[in-house]
Parts: structure tokens; C-alpha cells; sequence
């Protein structure tokens, strides 16, 4: 009797990449990152303010905290400042507990405290120190942030992106000539990543009561760029 062998049948795709998978990881080829950064001066500020207050009721704390917010929103509508570029952040209401003179003692409230935190964008930079001066003197007493940017970093981005890969380019090309090779086209790009620097003080504006300086504002992009090694 004959036997009859059935020899394994591979696809035709699997046949062919094993010896390409190979010779490309046989390629020759240099991997270098580059970076790059540009600034700006910034057009635009976010400010988280608010106001707090305590009273023995819960409902006398939280009438002085939303009135002084009301009287706030009121003067930033004045400087055109609504919608969107005007968000609560923080509503809360707490209990005042008395300090206990002994362990024994029972704890008891004495009072109320409100708090009220309003975010701020402001467009318009050259007013900024006049915002915060008015917005003070109608009773905002806490502020927890001031941090500039630019309404559309996009065009800032693009360069520093560009810059990046100039650098790339330019440090992969020192390495081969370096090594005595030739540089070959460029194999693959990836990027990894953006950041938005901490503004350099560089300027300040002054209105009424708050000095302001409002810097620079940079954004960096990283870029990792694979080149082939020219015969």
C-alpha cells in the first residue's frame, strides 16, 4: 500500500515575509531624536478666584458669598467678559466646629463657612491687572491660579514641530559624517510629545493695585526619526 504524504501548503504572504522581515531588520540605519521650541508672547490669561465667607448660619454665610460673586460676575460683564470664558468651579458649604478644650468635650458648630470659586479667562491681557484690582475691591479674597496661554497655540505648534525635525535631520546628518557614511532617506517618524513651558518673566503691567508680568509663553515638540545607511 502506498502511503500518500501531504506536504504543508503555507500561504504564499508567509513564504516571502520571514526573508523580508530579515533583510529589513539586516538594513543598516541610524535612529537620532530632535527637538524643538519657539514662544510667544502670551494672549490670554486664566485666573481661579472666588470669594469666602463665615457667619453663624448656614444661610447668612452663603447669602454674603453669593452676593459678593453676583457683584463680581456683574463688574467682569462690564469688561466683556461672559459666556464661556466664565465657569464655577467651586460651590461648597461648611460647618465651623469649635476647638474642644479636652477630649471629653462635645463637639459643637459655631458657624458656617461658604465658598464660592469662579474661573476667569481673560482676552483682552492689557486689562488684566485692572481686572484683578476691581474684582478685589468687590470682595474677592481668595485667588488660586494665574496661568497664561495663547487662544490658538495651533500655528506655535507647527513650527516647533518643524524645528524638530530640522534638528533631527541635522544631528543624524553630524553622526554619519562623523562615521564616514552616507545618510540615506528617512525610514520612519514618530513624535514624542509636546509641553508648554513655565512663562519667563519678561514684562509687567500695571493697573490699579496688581503688578502683572505676563512673560513668555513657549511650546517644545520632541520628534524620534529613523534614517537608512547610503551604500
Amino acid at each position: 500500500m502506498r502511503r500518500l504524504s501531504i506536504a504543508p501548503v503555507l500561504p504564499l504572504f508567509l513564504l516571502f515575509a520571514a526573508p523580508l522581515a530579515a533583510q529589513d531588520a539586516a538594513t543598516p540605519r541610524i535612529q537620532v531624536s530632535g527637538e524643538g521650541q519657539v514662544s510667544a508672547a502670551p494672549d490670554m490669561a486664566t485666573i481661579t478666584l472666588g470669594v469666602s465667607a463665615q457667619a453663624d448660619t448656614a444661610a447668612a454665610a452663603m447669602d454674603m458669598t453669593s452676593g459678593a460673586t453676583q457683584k463680581i460676575l456683574g463688574r467682569l460683564e462690564g469688561f466683556e467678559i461672559t459666556g464661556g470664558d466664565v465657569q464655577t468651579m467651586d460651590l461648597s458649604l461648611n460647618p465651623v466646629w469649635n476647638n474642644r478644650a479636652t477630649s471629653q468635650d462635645a463637639p459643637e458648630i459655631t458657624g458656617f463657612s461658604a465658598s464660592n470659586q469662579v474661573m476667569v479667562r481673560v482676552r483682552d491681557l492689557p486689562k488684566l491687572g485692572e481686572i484683578l484690582g476691581a474684582v478685589l475691591s468687590d470682595g474677592a479674597n481668595t485667588l488660586n491660579g494665574l496661568n497664561f496661554g495663547l487662544q490658538d497655540p495651533g500655528p506655535l505648534l507647527a513650527q516647533a514641530r518643524a524645528k524638530a525635525v530640522k534638528d533631527a535631520m541635522a544631528r543624524a546628518g553630524i553622526y554619519a559624517d562623523a562615521a564616514g557614511l552616507t545618510l540615506g532617506p528617512v525610514l520612519s517618524i514618530s513624535e514624542g510629545g509636546t509641553a508648554v513651558p513655565r512663562p519667563e518673566m519678561m514684562m509687567s503691567m500695571r493697573a490699579a493695585d496688581v503688578p502683572v508680568a505676563q512673560g513668555e509663553t513657549g511650546i517644545s515638540a520632541s520628534v524620534s526619526m529613523v534614517f537608512s545607511i547610503g551604500e
